[in-house]
């Protein structure tokens, strides 16, 4: 009986992924998320000029930013189990939050300004899609996920790591996984996108 009320439970949350937001807002942030984040970088490289110091700020919270992502990477297994191991135990979504220090750190380095532009698409755009992705895996693992996300902030990461016995918390860094999962090209692209800017900045002296 109570695996059945499990089930039900869960098929509910996945239910609440439609109800949540409206299907046509979240076919429209889906479609253009990709091609407008790709229009935007590719407008930044083209008429960023950073100056050496701000450069070298916002480089660095940027490679944090990757090195998040590929470290969570390393502990993701889509579908399979429920991560809470790694980057996991200090926020439910490491992969968004490196990718907003990505994205950060290279706007610091143009201009503080154009961190409003990125707060404000990370909100507007990853917010649903961090939402309906909350429900899709409440529905997934019922037992297991309301504890872990009532212990483990939604974006921002806790002080320290969240351990409560959990299967998988104690599962290691998996390089096959970071490979699987292809992070080693956010890493390629950030070597080359911070060459061509200290390019641009050493054109600019």
């Amino acid at each position: 009986m109570q695996r059945h009320d499990t089930i039900l439970r869960g098929r509910s949350a996945q239910h609440a992924v439609r109800s949540a937001f409206p299907v046509t807002y979240q076919e429209i942030t889906k479609a253009l998320r990709m091609p407008l984040g790709f229009l935007l970088g590719a407008l930044y490289l083209i008429f960023a000029r950073p100056e050496p110091l701000p450069l070298a700020v916002g480089g660095s919270i940027a490679l944090i930013g990757v090195i998040v992502r590929g470290w969570a990477s390393g502990h993701i297994r889509k579908n399979e189990q429920l991560a809470v191991s790694g980057p996991y135990a200090y926020t439910r979504n490491p992969l968004y939050f490196g990718s907003f220090l990505i994205a950060a750190g290279f706007a610091i380095a143009a201009h503080w300004s154009l961190l409003l532009l990125v707060i404000a698409f990370f909100v507007l755009v990853y917010g649903p899609k961090i939402e309906a992705e909350r429900l899709n895996i409440l529905g997934r693992f019922p037992t297991e996920y309301p504890n872990y996300a009532e212990n483990v902030p939604v974006f921002f990461p806790r002080r320290t790591a969240w351990t409560d016995g959990q299967a998988g918390a104690d599962d290691p860094f998996s390089f096959d996984l970071y490979m699987k999962h292809g992070e080693w090209k956010a890493a390629l692209v950030f070597v080359l996108a911070i060459a061509w800017l200290s390019f641009r900045a050493s054109q600019g002296s």
